[in-house]
């Protein structure tokens, strides 16, 4: 099981990944992920993990607290969850604005005043920037100091502990030096302002959560008893009849009862144009009655609906880690000891190696410590993940896991099922063809309808449909017999009728016309499914069964290829249907005739051949394919089975999805390589030019901060995109 908790204090990526460290020593976690920019911890653990535990070991890793709200719990938990941001930025905006009061007026003093306590005011003008607003480095400081560990906090505190101490020591010994409180006052200020900036970025950056959050209805209007109530959204339950006006939000999801109207769909499908419902019709809460009113039976409440599904799976991809961000963890797990050496280093080389003593040896050694600070390295990936998983949640497109949205950009091939995928997966009648002349087409369509009536064969629902749109007349079948692989039979008005294929056909020894003949033949060429009807020995008509195709799948194919990704298509039926579909399609290549079994060993052997594959299906039969695919997508109307073994999910269906997963993996992983080339470029360029004396430390403590706001701000690029 997942469980998604926020966690307070962390301030970089170093100290993402000593929190990380603790809980994964704890033997009931099995994996511990920390994302250091929605601040947050994805646990998976057997069962509900001991909270208490799980506290003490964050408490373990420094000043950092986990709270008790799982993401999991439902969605008011989440709610509560997703305003976490807040308050940092409240916290950091107050700590900002008296830093900057303070700090304007120490420099004031320094810049442009000359008296005899100078030096003594500054002091006590400094003293609670350096300790009351600058509290919180030394809080996450000296625990980590404890575990002889050192994250961004610590090199802050050295810093800014080095220049006030030295300043205080002149004022104590009445030296002939300068003093440095404005450097230690401007170094805490422009890392609040940028830690402020920070949290209101990363709020921005996991908004797309919020949104789908403050989607869900807050209440429902259900019919007990015969009257109209209204109750919380929370007291639904699964079977209650819920009445929905125009304009009103659809409270959970459920099936249309009575009524007829178009729901705008585009929260969870990305598309403007409405959809029209009315009895047998599936509904999602959340999204918007229009027109009509309607009833609906509640089918699934509270965690079940697809709004908390989506939620929760990008809640998960935003909290998981990408590949990518390997190397930075890497990084940042040795980067500020390094760091500390090399200050220490930097002091030593212009103290004894220069004449320019002991001042700027100092001034040198906290330049350096200032601008290593690794969080830019500890923010380019999250961010980017958070904002691109966000984006396509926002489009009808549900990203399991930072993995899967980092290697669908790699992927060269894409396989399709037919029947639910490419095709609609609604079998339907095209074409009815009378073939005996004291046999009309109703009486044709009569007898086959009471047949298949009685039936359990899947193409009953084509004549179901047919028979409700014309208004065929049901007759009485006795004897019915289903005949495995070719057919049924059954007897009407005591006259023997048979409906099948081919085989049937051969079987029975029935002879068709050579019109007939090429009539079939027509069908099967056109992708459609021939059904014979037979009565006493002789062939009396011929019916054509077609899965239609979606209306994007053609569309969806021209995108993939326009990607030069190649497109195959997997299925079970015959090679001359599968080869009508593929040529309507454009498809590139065919594998006909595979049992569901074998789906698995073609995307095996696809693999084996060096391409990266993705497997597009619906059913429970695609659920094994899906998984094995490098990359699964799974068609949102499919089964839950499905679903769950694909990586992707395509919320309603639509292939066109396909490609935009496809483009918006690209651009996202493009931003990430941006980010973490910027972060890279930064701190080997910074910490050089700061050792040889180029930056002063108010310089070098602004493009810390700058570069943490900038591979942030380059993320929410991604929020422009457009699928």
């Amino acid at each position: 099981m997942k469980h998604t908790y926020p966690i307070r204090g962390m301030h970089c990526a170093s100290c993402a990944l000593s929190i990380e460290k603790e809980l994964n020593k704890l033997p009931e976690v099995k994996s511990a992920v920390v994302n250091y920019a929605s601040e947050k911890v994805t646990l998976e653990a057997d069962g509900q993990p001991d909270l208490a535990k799980l506290k003490e070991a964050v408490a373990k890793a420094g000043n950092y607290q986990l709270m008790a709200a799982d993401q999991h719990q439902g969605m008011d938990h989440g709610k509560m969850d997703h305003a976490s941001h807040g308050p940092e930025v409240d916290k950091q905006r107050k700590l900002m604005v008296w830093s900057i009061i303070l700090t304007a007026i120490i420099f004031l003093i320094n810049w442009f005043l000359e008296f005899a306590g100078k030096n003594l005011l500054m002091l006590v003008l400094t003293t609670p920037v350096q300790f009351i607003i600058g509290k919180q480095f030394y809080q996450a400081t000296w625990p980590a100091v404890k575990r002889f560990r050192a994250n961004m906090d610590t090199l802050i505190a050295m810093g800014t502990s080095v220049a006030y101490f030295f300043s205080l020591a002149v004022i104590i010994l009445e030296a002939d030096q300068p003093v440095y409180f404005e450097i230690s006052a401007a170094i805490i200020t422009l890392v609040i302002v940028g830690r402020y900036l920070e949290a209101k970025a990363k709020s921005q950056a996991s908004s797309a959560i919020k949104k789908l959050l403050e989607l869900a209805a807050k209440k429902a209007t259900v019919i007990r008893e015969g009257k109209e109530v209204e109750i919380e959204i929370s007291e639904v339950k699964v079977g209650d009849l819920i009445l929905v006006r125009p304009g009103e939000k659809i409270p959970v999801d459920g099936e249309v009862v009575d009524g007829h109207s178009s729901i705008d769909e585009s929260m969870v499908s990305g598309e403007s144009i409405p959809v029209e419902k009315s009895a047998g019709d599936l509904v999602i809460g959340a999204t918007v009655n229009q027109k009509g009113v309607l009833k609906f039976k509640a089918a699934k409440v509270g965690n079940e609906t697809m709004l908390a599904r989506i939620v929760k799976m990008v809640e998960e991809a935003q909290g998981s880690k990408a590949p990518i961000q390997k190397l930075a963890d890497s990084i940042s797990a040795v980067f500020v000891p390094i760091v500390i050496l090399i200050a220490v280093l930097t002091f030593l080389g212009w103290y004894f190696l220069t004449p320019f003593g002991l001042t700027l040896a100092i001034i040198n050694a906290v330049a350096v410590l200032v601008i290593a600070c690794p969080c830019a390295l500890g923010l380019a990936t999250p961010t980017a993940i958070m904002v691109g998983s966000g984006q396509a949640a926002a489009n009808g497109i549900l990203i399991k896991n930072a993995e899967s949205l980092e290697l669908a950009q790699k992927i060269t091939t894409v396989v399709f099922d037919k029947t639910g995928t490419i095709t609609k997966g609604r079998p339907t009648i095209t074409d009815v063809k009378a073939g005996n002349q004291t046999v009309g087409q109703p009486e044709l369509m009569s007898l086959a309808w009471s047949l298949e009536k009685v039936s359990e064969h899947p193409l009953a629902l084509a004549f179901a449909a047919y028979a409700k749109e014309h208004q065929v007349k049901e007759r009485k079948v006795e004897k019915f017999q289903s005949i495995t692989g070719k057919g049924i039979s059954g007897e009407i008005d005591g006259q023997k009728i048979y409906l099948g294929n081919q085989k049937l056909l051969d079987d029975l020894r029935v002879a068709l016309s050579g019109e007939a003949k090429a009539i079939l033949e027509q069908y099967a060429s056109d992708g459609k499914t021939p059904v014979i009807v037979i009565k006493q020995k002789e062939a009396i008509g011929l019916i054509a069964i077609a899965d239609e195709i979606k209306e994007t799948s053609v569309k969806a194919l021209a995108k993939l290829k326009d990607l030069k990704v190649k497109t195959i298509m997997l299925t079970g039926d015959k090679e001359a249907t599968a080869r009508a579909i593929a040529t309507k399609v454009k498809i590139d290549e065919i594998m006909a005739e595979v049992l569901p079994e074998d789906k698995v060993k073609k995307i095996k052997e696809l693999q084996r051949s060096g391409q990266v594959v993705a497997m597009v299906g619906d059913g429970i039969n695609d659920a094994p394919a899906l998984a094995q695919a490098n990359v699964g997508l799974a068609i949102g109307t499919g089964t839950d089975v499905a679903i769950e073994s694909a990586n992707i999910t395509l919320v309603h269906g639509d292939l066109l999805k396909v490609a935009e997963a496809i483009r918006l993996s690209k651009k996202t992983v493009r931003n990430v390589k941006q980010n973490l080339f910027w972060a890279f470029f930064y701190n080997t360029l910074g910490i050089p030019l700061a050792a040889f004396g180029v930056l002063n430390p108010i310089f070098a403590a602004g493009a810390m901060a700058f570069s943490s706001i900038s591979v942030v701000l380059n993320s929410l690029r991604l929020k422009r995109i457009k699928l």
